[in-house]
């Protein structure tokens, strides 16, 4: 009867559940660094899309205003205003461009 280990004592270390446990905490410690890498990154081209809407609307905006307050200072109706609404799109892609190429780091 005494031959026989109780149930109840506790099992011995096996190098396999040590091995397994290191595994699982890399793995989850990996998994935190992408999943934060991927938070950031995401939320860096939500404001880089916001920045080019804002650039697009602002510049063809911003031209066809002065340039109708210009047809309207001078008389020379539509002309003032299709001028200022090219300059605005051009100056609008410009500046889209132009942060489309800067380093992300900036």
């Amino acid at each position: 009867m005494s031959d026989e280990t109780s149930a109840r004592e506790p099992i011995g270390e096996d190098a396999r559940i040590d091995a397994l446990e290191e595994r699982l905490k890399a793995a989850r410690e990996r998994e935190e660094q992408r999943t934060r890498s991927q938070a950031t990154g995401s939320d860096a081209n939500y404001r880089s899309g916001n920045r080019a809407l804002a650039d697009l609307l602002g510049g063809v905006l911003g031209g066809l205003v002065l340039g109708w307050l210009f047809d309207w200072l001078a008389g020379t109706l539509p002309w003032g205003l299709l001028v200022g609404l090219a300059l605005g799109i051009v100056v609008a892609f410009r500046n889209i461009i132009r942060s489309a190429n800067q380093r992300p780091d900036q």
